[in-house]
C-alpha cells in the first residue's frame, strides 16, 4: 500500500506538534506549509512590549521536549519563540517546513486534498491538517472614522513608532493590553485607555529562575517533571472553577477583588475597574503591573462608548474628543471564524462553513467533520481552555490524528470520515454541558453572535486527553476510496 501523505498548514505549536507525532509514528511523507519565513505562530507574530504567556513555562511546552533552563516561571515571547525554534531544529521538524507558502483554500477531489496557494502552486496530499490557530487574525471594532497618525494592532506592533513623549490611545483591555499598557505608560507622556468592559485580574505568581534552579532541573529531571505535574493539577483546579465548582470560583473572585483594592486606592477608578459579571465569563487575566499602571497620573481610563475615530484622536459618546498621537488596538482576535479566510470544500463541492458550520463551527472532539474525509483540525471548535495549557490539548489532538491514520494504514484504507451521528452526539453533549458553565453569563470572544459557544471545552484537560488520545474507531468510516 502507498504511504499516506500528510500536509500540515501552519508551523506553530499545533502544526509542528502534529508533524512531530506523525514522524514518531513512522509516517514519512509529512510536509508543513507556513506563510511566514520562520516557525513560531502567535509567538512569532505578537512582539508587543511585555508579551508573555499566562501559563507557567514548565507546562506551556511540549511534554516530549522539556526545557530545564526557562529564565522565568512565566516566560516572555522571545524565550517561548526561542524554545519553539530550537526544539523544531533539534527534532528535525524545521526541515519539513516550506516557508513563504500562503494557503488560500483546499479541495477534496479524486480522493485527495488539493491545496491552493497565493503563489499559484498546488500541493496534493492524502491527509490535510490545518493548524492556523484561534489567534492569527486580529479583530478590529466597528468604529467609524480615521486617524491621521500611526495606527496599529497589538498583534502587528509597529516597532518603528517611537512612543516616547507621545499621547497614546489604547482601545481595548484584553489579555494583550494588560501586558503592553504598563510598558507603554513608561514611555508615553499620556496614555488613554478606552475600556468597554473591565477584566477580572488576579496576581501573577511569577519569579525568575536562578542558576540553582537550573542546576537542579538539569541534574534531577524527576524534580522538573514533578513541578510540571504540580502546575498541571493546579491548572485543572482553575478549569474546574470555570466549569462548575463555585467554591473555587469564589476564591478566585476574592483574590481578584483583594488585588484590585490593594493596587488601586482611588475609589472612583476602582469602581470603573470592577467587573459586573462572574469570574471566568470572560478570560481571567494574570498581571502584577496592569492595575498599578492604570493608577498612575499619566494614565486615564475612559469608559464612555467610542463614537468615532477622528483625525486627531478618539471621540466618545459624551462628545469629548480625546487627543492622541498614536492609536493602538488591543482588541483581540477573530476567534470564532475557524479556518478563515481559507475556503475548504468537500468531495461534493460543498463549502465547509456554508454546509457544516452554517450555525457555528463544530467538529468531533474538535478535529473531524462529517462530509470532509481525511481532514483533521488542530485547535478546532470547542477545544480552547479557560485555564491550563493549550499544548496539552494539542498533544492529545496529535494522538487522535495518529490513532486514526494508524488504523487506516493497518486496514489498507485511504479515506477516514467521522460518522455524522457520532459528530452530532458529541456536539449535543458539549453544547449541553456548556449551558451550565460560567461562559453563558456574558458576551465574550468565546461565543458566536447567536450565543453559541464554539471555542471552549466544557471539562478538564484530563478528560479531553483521555477521549482524544484513544478515539473510538467505530465512530469512523474507513474505506479504500476510489
Amino acid at each position: 500500500m502507498t504511504e499516506l501523505s500528510v500536509l500540515v498548514i501552519g508551523a506553530g505549536f499545533g502544526g509542528l506538534g502534529a508533524a512531530a507525532a506523525l514522524r514518531r509514528a513512522g509516517f514519512g511523507e509529512v510536509t508543513v506549509v507556513e506563510r511566514a519565513d520562520r516557525v513560531g505562530g502567535v509567538w512569532r507574530d505578537n512582539t508587543y512590549p511585555g508579551a508573555a504567556c499566562d501559563v507557567p513555562s514548565p507546562l506551556y511546552s511540549w511534554s516530549w521536549a522539556p526545557r530545564g533552563d526557562w529564565p522565568r516561571r512565566y516566560s516572555g515571547q522571545a524565550d517561548i519563540l526561542d524554545y519553539l525554534r530550537r526544539t523544531a531544529d533539534e527534532h528535525g521538524l524545521t526541515e519539513l517546513v516550506r516557508f513563504g507558502v500562503e494557503v488560500t483554500g483546499a479541495r477534496h477531489e479524486g480522493g485527495r486534498w488539493h491545496v491552493d496557494t497565493v503563489g499559484g502552486e498546488v500541493f496534493t496530499a492524502d491527509v490535510l491538517v490545518p493548524s492556523v490557530g484561534l489567534f492569527s487574525r486580529p479583530a478590529y471594532p466597528a468604529v467609524p472614522g480615521s486617524f491621521d497618525g500611526p495606527v496599529f494592532h497589538s498583534a502587528r506592533w509597529d516597532h518603528g513608532v517611537d512612543l516616547r513623549g507621545k499621547r497614546v490611545a489604547v482601545i481595548g483591555t484584553g489579555a494583550s493590553a494588560v501586558q503592553f499598557v504598563p510598558r507603554v505608560r513608561e514611555q508615553a507622556a499620556r496614555v488613554t485607555v478606552f475600556q468597554r468592559t473591565p477584566p477580572w485580574v488576579v496576581p501573577k505568581p511569577d519569579r525568575g529562575y536562578t542558576r540553582l534552579h537550573h542546576a537542579v532541573f538539569r541534574r534531577f529531571p524527576l524534580v522538573r517533571a514533578a513541578g510540571r505535574r504540580g502546575i498541571f493539577w493546579m491548572s485543572e483546579l482553575l478549569n474546574s472553577a470555570l466549569t462548575g465548582r463555585p467554591a473555587v470560583t469564589k476564591a478566585v473572585e476574592l483574590a481578584a477583588r483583594a488585588h484590585l483594592r490593594l493596587r488601586v486606592r482611588d475609589p472612583e477608578l476602582r469602581a470603573k475597574l470592577t467587573p459586573d459579571y462572574p469570574v471566568g465569563c470572560k478570560r481571567l487575566l494574570f498581571s502584577n503591573d496592569y492595575l498599578p499602571a492604570l493608577a498612575q497620573p499619566n494614565v486615564d481610563v475612559v469608559t464612555e462608548r467610542i463614537a468615532e475615530i477622528t483625525p486627531a484622536g478618539v471621540r466618545t459618546d459624551d462628545g469629548v474628543e480625546h487627543p492622541a498621537d498614536v492609536v493602538i488596538y488591543g482588541t483581540g482576535f477573530q476567534t470564532t471564524e475557524f479556518l478563515a479566510p481559507l475556503r475548504i470544500t468537500g468531495p461534493d463541492g460543498s463549502d465547509l462553513r456554508e454546509r457544516a458550520w452554517a450555525g457555528g463551527a463544530r467538529a468531533h472532539l474538535g478535529l473531524t467533520v462529517p462530509g470532509f474525509p481525511n481532514l483533521f483540525l488542530m485547535y478546532g471548535p470547542n477545544t480552547n481552555l479557560g485555564g491550563s495549557s493549550i499544548i496539552g490539548m494539542l498533544e492529545a489532538q496529535a494522538d487522535y490524528l495518529v490513532t486514526v491514520l494508524r488504523a487506516m494504514r493497518e486496514r489498507g484504507a485511504r479515506l477516514a470520515e467521522v460518522r455524522a451521528e457520532a459528530a452530532a452526539a458529541f456536539d449535543a453533549e458539549v453544547q449541553g454541558r456548556l449551558r451550565s458553565t460560567v461562559w453563558t453569563a456574558c458576551d465574550s470572544w468565546y461565543r458566536e453572535a447567536s450565543g453559541r459557544i464554539t471555542t471552549n471545552w466544557p471539562g478538564l484537560v484530563t478528560e479531553y486527553r483521555r477521549r482524544a488520545t484513544a478515539p473510538d474507531l467505530a465512530d469512523f468510516e474507513l474505506t479504500a476510496g476510489g
